[in-house]
């Protein structure tokens, strides 16, 4: 078993001064584990797992462990899981998690990646939560990625696939991201801001800010108030990207393999019922005061996709990939995770980054990912074809 480290050690690889814009206050880290375990059968009506507890942030990515509870598919896997409790930063729910107080927690990938080969906390990461679901949302004044030059954006956090895609779409349009000091018009660069999710509306509507890209329901809740609008969607730039996934301790996999897998079952059972009734899961949303947005917001974050408006003024660029505003399958593509790595060695970040020139890349998905018990999850779920997949591989796609 490994050591968890110390206080000071995990604010040094982490970055202090990032987390302290993301919360206002300084964080400890968050346990895990290293190395797979084996999917493993049960059969719920002989088993009992007791208590599950789960940690979210208010956000849509956190729908499939929500809606699992909601509709009681972890009860129908053994659980009896306590109602789950909302955190507002990142930071909040990592140190949560660090205490024992939670036993699964979505959690952004890049974080989970930073944690586990930065921090060197072992985790595991058990499924994708789903896919998508994020945008660059700006002030109405904005009309182009140009049009940023000289602005401020504000990103959830540094080790974010929000931060990684929005410095992807900056480096095509020849706009530098910048992480301190005022960015220039004429030098063509554009500042980094942490802000935690509920800030950001506020703050684009009381133009402290040009833009933010988050998690919906913001980029929702923006459209729906008439503080902004959505410029880009992230997955339309890096196609069926993962955003949060599932993410558990050590513990819980090697030593209860018949939870982890029945976690993994139910995740996967509330994710097609998401799919096949987003309405209903909108609804089951607001009326369970899983998430404190608008039902407007919410319902639109599911639904609202593909239109005209967003063809037309360049939100999404790319249709021909047939893909949702925000998708729901548990499988971790063994290929994101190489890319993800390749990108956030390219990506600035406000912290320790130096731990990423050292990830064996042939072996990181491997001791990031459970991935067997997301594949049986699906077989028990009706096979590929339920989760619009045709197969556990596939190229990345990414087009800034």
């Amino acid at each position: 078993m490994s050591t968890l480290p110390n206080r000071r050690n995990f604010l040094k690889i982490a970055g202090t001064a990032g987390l302290a814009v993301a919360t206002g206050s300084s964080i400890l880290a968050a346990c895990g584990d290293s190395g797979s375990s084996p999917a493993t059968t049960v059969d719920p009506a002989t088993l009992n797992f007791g208590d599950l507890r789960i940690g979210y942030l208010p956000i849509t990515d956190a729908s499939p462990l929500l809606v699992a509870h909601a509709n009681g598919s972890l009860k129908s896997e053994g659980f009896t899981p306590s109602s789950p409790t909302l955190f507002r930063s990142w930071a909040d729910l990592v140190e949560a998690f660090q205490a024992n107080s939670l036993d699964v927690v979505h959690m952004l990938m890049p974080l989970a990646m930073q944690l586990r080969f930065g921090a060197e906390i072992p985790l595991k990461v058990v499924a994708w939560n789903h896919t998508n679901g994020s945008a660059l949302t700006v002030a109405e004044s904005i009309n182009s990625v140009e049009d940023l030059a000289g602005q401020t954006v504000a990103i959830p956090f540094w080790w974010s696939i929000h931060n990684v895609v929005l410095q992807k779409i900056l480096r095509a349009n020849n706009l530098e991201p910048i992480l301190e000091g005022d960015p220039s018009a004429a030098d063509r660069t554009t500042k980094l801001v942490v802000l935690p999710p509920s800030d950001m509306v506020p703050a684009l509507a009381s133009k402290s800010i040009a833009g933010f890209i988050v998690a919906d329901p913001f980029n929702a809740l923006a459209e729906t108030t008439g503080a902004g609008k959505v410029l880009r969607f992230t997955g339309d730039v890096w196609r069926d990207h993962a955003c949060c996934v599932t993410v558990v301790s050590e513990d819980f996999v090697t030593n209860k393999p018949q939870a982890a897998q029945g976690l993994v079952n139910a995740l996967a059972a509330s994710q097609l019922a998401i799919a096949q009734d987003r309405k209903t899961a909108a609804q089951q949303l607001s009326d369970g005061k899983y998430l404190p947005q608008p039902l407007p917001a919410i319902e639109r974050a599911l639904t609202h996709y593909g239109t005209d408006e967003y063809l037309q003024n360049g939100a999404i660029q790319n249709s021909d990939w047939n893909s949702d505003r925000i998708g729901f399958q548990p499988y971790a593509f063994p290929s994101y995770t190489t890319e993800l790595v390749a990108a956030l060695r390219e990506t600035r970040i406000v912290g320790d980054t130096a731990f990423l020139a050292n990830i064996d890349d042939a072996k990181a998905h491997q001791e990031l990912v459970a991935e067997g018990l997301a594949k049986s999850a699906i077989e028990k779920n009706g096979g590929l074809g339920k989760f619009k997949l045709a197969s556990f591989e596939r190229v990345e796609t990414i087009a800034p």
